[in-house]
């Protein structure tokens, strides 16, 4: 690897590019088991309950009752519980890809064809609902309603 020119890698959106962030390798990870019947109510239901189990086991800080569970994970930085939208001087802002650090409102003028593609992508259901919340705020703003 050439390290001759000087240029910002960020280590954690390669791993972020690499791995999936899914209750399929969160299981895997954690429990060391294949997923069957992913999608199912019951099978996403189960692994769920097992991946919680292993974080408790493997993460003993974190407490492990719900209110201390809550107060580990809440942080109002962060727009949706992936962590994909962080809010910064007021505003969300992307917080990985090609548009990391700009303002979710700029990308969605500039580029609204990116909002389609994270809806049909595989982003968490509460990242989705965030930047639709945020697009028909625009949307909203721009007929002059008030918001």
């Amino acid at each position: 690897m050439d390290f001759t020119e000087r240029h910002m890698i960020d280590v954690q959106q390669i791993f972020f590019k690499m791995e999936a962030r899914t209750l399929a390798a969160a299981y895997s990870f954690y429990c060391q088991k294949e997923l069957e019947n992913a999608h199912s109510a019951e099978a996403d239901t189960n692994a769920t309950i097992d991946v919680l189990e292993a974080q408790l086991e493997r993460y003993e800080g974190i407490g492990n009752d719900v209110a201390a569970l809550h107060q580990f994970i809440n942080n109002e930085e962060f727009v949706d519980y992936a962590r994909r939208i962080v809010m910064k001087d007021g505003h969300p802002t992307f917080n990985f890809g090609k548009y990391k650090g700009r303002k979710v409102e700029d990308v969605f003028n500039s580029e609204p064809q990116y909002y389609d593609w994270m809806m049909q992508a595989d982003f968490a259901l509460h990242t989705k609902q965030k930047i639709s919340e945020i697009l028909n705020r625009m949307k909203l703003k721009k007929a002059g309603l008030k918001v």
